[in-house]
């Protein structure tokens, strides 16, 4: 099953590297979509670690983890490459005291195929995000090419505008007026 907008998200459960407390208690452990369930989903992929555009992208999103739980929203990000790659790549950035989001592990490649984002050729995520709400559906998704970054404010001004379960008009921001 693909992940389709309005159909229910592929469900995983999947390794991941969890770096949420501090560099001393980083851990691995097992993320299952299904335990999830009553909140929001932002779960994005990338190519690879140790690229150029992939850490701008998850030092964002990671930026924005306060933005994301203020919107009662988890934010997970997922690649093919393995937990100890995530380990490896979040060591190599002293800069990062923490990572606020789970890194989720794809060696298998049956996640990015589930939500369609597998690049076979290469064996690698095209840059994909998925907007899952509450109820495990999926309101939202986009996939870009892998050397183009997203865009974390329009991330949020589409959950924002999904959240109001109203019609939001071109342009819509949090605070505006909906169309109904």
């Amino acid at each position: 099953m693909t992940a389709r907008v309005g159909k229910p998200a592929p469900d995983f459960s999947v390794q991941a590297y969890d770096r949420t407390k501090d560099n001393t208690d980083a851990q691995f452990t097992k993320v299952s979509l299904a335990d999830l369930r009553g909140k929001w989903v932002c779960l994005y992929f990338y190519p690879l670690d140790f690229t150029f555009v992939c850490p701008t992208e998850i030092v964002a999103f990671d930026n924005a983890v306060g933005d994301f739980t203020d919107r009662d929203c988890v934010l997970l990000t997922a690649s093919t490459d393995s937990v100890f790659s995530h380990k490896g790549w979040c060591d190599s950035h002293k800069d990062l005291a923490t990572l606020k989001h789970l890194m989720l592990a794809d060696t298998a490649h049956t996640l990015s195929t589930a939500y369609g984002v597998l690049d076979e050729e290469q064996g690698i995520a095209y840059r994909g995000i998925f907007l899952i709400d509450p109820t495990g559906t999926v309101r939202w998704l986009a996939v870009h090419d892998l050397s183009v970054g997203r865009s974390v404010e329009e991330v949020l001004r589409v959950l924002d505008a999904l959240q109001t379960d109203k019609l939001c008009p071109c342009n819509w921001k949090k605070g505006e007026s909906t169309l109904n």
